[in-house]
């Protein structure tokens, strides 16, 4: 009985976890059968979870609209996260300067199950809006910060992301194994990743690893911007730019590379 029980209380910290995971800037708001349909659980399960999980502050309802939103007690341990995050806190001044000297966004992806998350947006002004925020998911294959950390993970791994599948999100996106392959060598060997519209229309980025004290990349950082301004000609100099700043801040983060 002892064993079913702890089964029983295990199953159910997994599905409000799972229940939390599944808020986002895209999804700041969700009701009860929405969340029951979207994880494919009862309301009657769903309604037990979201109770405690608001008795403890995690989630909130909205009196107007009846659907529940993260609570503050999410702040909170996000705060903890954050300030305790070492890439995140070394980078900033870092990324600022970068954003400063070459006039677009940039941002600070780490990987995250089978794709980028950002962790940090630091934006230009330009005022011009990207498909990108704090938290939000990317696939790694088709931008230039999941190709960096991509490219620096085991071929287990790597096939494993291909075997997923490789959507097409525009024209320019690799989906051709073999290719894909041959690009993530010349990614690791040059120290840096380009994508040219390859998720997004009318979008460049280029990006570049951040290593700690071992060696091991942790962390990409990256320039975003239309391609109306970051242009071909201007490449070279960007890349400068952003290997510049993720070596420092590598540095920062105690990786010394060996001349």
């Amino acid at each position: 009985m002892a064993g079913n029980h702890e089964k029983r209380m295990l199953s159910s910290l997994t599905n409000a976890l799972r229940i939390l995971r599944s808020y986002s800037l895209d999804k700041p708001s969700q009701g009860i059968t929405e969340l029951a349909a979207s994880l494919k659980l009862g309301k009657s399960t769903v309604h037990r979870l979201v109770s405690t999980l608001s008795h403890e502050g995690f989630l909130v309802k909205d009196a107007e609209t009846q659907k529940y939103r993260l609570g503050f007690s999410v702040l909170a341990l996000s705060g903890v996260v954050t300030s305790t995050l070492d890439v995140y806190h070394e980078s900033l001044p870092v990324v600022r300067k970068l954003v400063d000297t070459v006039g677009e966004t940039a941002h600070i992806g780490i990987l995250e199950g089978s794709d980028v998350i950002y962790i940090m947006k630091i934006e230009c002004n330009h005022h011009v809006r990207f498909l990108t925020h704090v938290g939000r998911r990317n696939p790694l294959y088709c931008t230039s910060s999941g190709k960096v950390l991509l490219a620096h993970k085991e071929l287990p791994f790597i096939q494993k992301v291909i075997e997923n599948g490789l959507v097409k999100h525009t024209a320019n996106t690799i989906t051709d194994p073999a290719q894909l392959l041959q690009h993530l060598q010349k990614v690791k060997k040059d120290g840096c990743a380009t994508s040219y519209e390859e998720l997004l229309e009318g979008v460049h980025s280029i990006a570049a690893p951040i290593r700690d004290y071992t060696g091991q990349v942790v962390a990409a950082i990256t320039l975003v911007g239309p391609k109306q301004r970051m242009t071909r000609s201007k490449v070279p100099f960007l890349i400068k730019k952003v290997k510049e700043a993720g070596q420092e801040i590598s540095e920062k983060l105690g990786y010394y590379k060996r001349q």
